[in-house]
């Protein structure tokens, strides 16, 4: 029977010239990512080579590692091979501690330059002045639906998307200091969404209690970290910038809570293989219109995967149609589609053709 100490020992030795492997492959990487870089014109950042990267990556796992880790793993390595030539400056809503800075560290790594903003519009400004390269913002959640403002801006807008990020939600009550009982809490600050996506649990658990809704998860964490008597609820990102304690974790009512956010940047993704398309419509003023402008989708076999309705604000009762298809712009079914829309709708703007998620 061998030794446990010498066994320990050989084992060790042996992720030791593991890790010398690694170490030269990643730099190997490294130095082939570089070159590429001097050959390409123009923006670096590529959403979908990346996603055929990672999709061929998950593909190939034997594990046991998980495909989401494994896909992590080279997310950050892409990341820091992509900063060698110029890290990637992304606007995201802000402060720090959000879940869109969660969606753009996930989606660009933790090598890109987070850049907080004020307001989902200052996201948009920020990208279309230069500020930053990319912007993410959020558009839509699992149980509450739609952000109206993300929807309402981005026809106004020249940015395309490029991308999105799906990022699981979970909410956690935290304060400054754990107190004896939920009896010493008297007010809860949170984002309006976020505190009825923990409906059900502020009732059960703190029934009492003031609920106060804030521009942010992050402001709502800083005022429970300042003020007496306060909670917040957050993720786990808010607790750590601001040095919360955690009292409750996965609070959220429904237990799939997800949140979807697009990538928005003056750049138009070539076709990955596994793509989707977003465009805004509007219907002529007749009967049977939004049924006419749909069907050429149905008959050129396109599966749509979100249809949601906004009023114009240009005319009382007016609507555009935020559309989502599978698909890229440019393969051919998708194409005839979109020509055939185009003559039958009153309105048609494609916001981007972009590699579906990767999760």
């Amino acid at each position: 029977m061998s030794d446990p100490a010498s066994e320990l020992e050989r084992l060790r030795a042996s992720i030791d010239r593991v890790d010398d492997r690694i170490l030269e492959s990643l730099n190997e990487r490294a130095r082939l990512a570089r070159a590429i870089g001097t050959l390409k014109a123009g923006q670096a950042y590529r959403p979908e080579r990346e996603a055929q990267v990672l999709a061929r990556i998950k593909q190939a796992n034997p594990g046991p590692l998980a495909d989401e880790t494994v896909a992590l793993l080279f997310r950050e390595i892409m990341s820091a091979c992509l900063a060698l030539e110029r890290p990637i400056t992304v606007a995201y809503l802000g402060p720090k501690g959000t879940f869109s800075e969660r969606a753009a560290l996930k989606h660009f790594g933790l090598a890109a330059e987070a850049m907080p903003t004020a307001s989902i519009d200052e996201v948009f400004r920020a990208v279309e002045s230069g500020a930053a390269d990319f912007g993410v913002i959020p558009v839509e959640n699992s149980t509450e639906g739609a952000v109206g403002r993300s929807l309402d801006l981005m026809p106004q807008s020249a940015l395309k998307v490029c991308g999105e990020v799906v990022v699981r939600i979970h909410h956690h009550l935290m304060a400054n200091a754990a107190p004896k009982d939920f009896a010493d809490i008297r007010r809860v600050f949170s984002h309006g969404q976020s505190l009825a996506q923990c409906h059900e649990w502020l009732n059960t658990n703190l029934p009492q209690v003031e609920r106060v809704a804030v521009s942010s998860n992050a402001e709502a964490a800083r005022r429970a970290a300042e003020e007496a008597g306060s909670a917040a609820v957050a993720g786990e990102m808010a607790a750590e910038h601001y040095g919360l304690k955690i009292l409750a974790s996965n609070i959220e009512d429904e237990p799939n809570n997800t949140t979807r956010f697009l990538v928005l940047g003056d750049y138009e993704p070539k076709p990955s293989g596994h793509d989707k398309t977003s465009m805004v419509l509007s219907a002529r003023n007749r009967a049977g219109a939004v049924y006419e402008m749909l069907t050429p989708f149905a008959t050129r076999g396109v599966s749509m995967t979100k249809f949601e309705s906004r009023p114009s604000r240009v005319a009382l009762w007016e609507y555009l149609f935020f559309v989502d298809i599978e698909g890229h712009r440019h393969d051919a079914n998708v194409a005839a589609a979109l020509e055939e829309v185009m003559k039958i709708a009153g309105y048609l703007k494609v916001l981007g053709s972009y590699p579906i998620a990767v999760l």
